[in-house]
């Protein structure tokens, strides 16, 4: 009967030793969310710019930070053969996981060359690869940028600019069309809705030139 039963436990260990595993050639989405084959993977423990989302280098130029750290990813994955653990699903329908390829966690390497930062809200794991990067300067480190989720939030109301250089938001309301500028009481409610015709602009003047009035406050 012992030996039944560890024949039995035998059998058995390659399958919860492998619950939750999977493997494939990676095919980079954007700098957190990949393709391992068939599965949609947002890579556990980090969060890197939107795609659209820009940064402004210690110069002040604007910059696609977003789709630059995208491309790094992809130079250093893509096509590459990931191993990957499941550890989540996200609300999106995404398998969370952590990966690897070769021997290096990307997840780690990812943020220790600056291109996510550590996603603490879910997991400590990669603080420390972070804080290294942001002492040497690396990637985002280099530059102005809104943590992700920041920016996230304040898209989905409307409230952050696309372009940080262009920043005045040019509102219309039942008072006309009326432009804020970053300080005046009312900058930091006001949303901007495209589809209804509202901007954003680059400075007062260009505000001014497309048929919009200053706020008063």
């Amino acid at each position: 009967m012992l030996r039944i039963w560890s024949l039995i436990v035998l059998l058995l260990l390659p399958v919860v030793a492998g619950a939750g595993a999977f493997s494939g050639p990676v095919r980079v989405i954007d700098a957190d969310t990949i393709d391992v084959g068939t599965t949609r993977v947002r890579l556990h423990g980090i969060d890197a710019p939107e795609m659209d989302q820009e940064c402004l280098t210690a110069q002040g130029v604007a910059y696609e930070c977003g789709r630059w750290a995208t491309a790094q990813v992809r130079a250093l994955y893509q096509n590459r053969l990931a191993r990957c653990q499941q550890i989540d699903i996200d609300r999106y329908g995404r398998t969370v996981a952590r990966c690897l390829v070769g021997d290096v966690d990307m997840g780690r390497e990812i943020v220790s060359l600056g291109l996510a930062f550590a996603y603490t809200r879910y997991s400590e794991a990669y603080v420390l690869d972070e804080k290294g990067a942001a002492v040497n300067d690396r990637g985002l480190h280099a530059m102005r940028v809104l943590s992700p989720a920041q920016f996230r939030a304040l898209r989905t109301k409307g409230r952050a600019a696309p372009n940080p250089a262009c920043v005045i938001k040019g509102n219309i309301s039942k008072n006309g069309r009326i432009f804020h500028v970053p300080g005046q009481e009312f900058y930091d409610r006001t949303g901007i809705d495209t589809t209804r015709g509202e901007r954003w602009f680059c400075s007062a003047a260009q505000a001014r030139a497309a048929g919009w009035r200053p706020a008063r406050r």
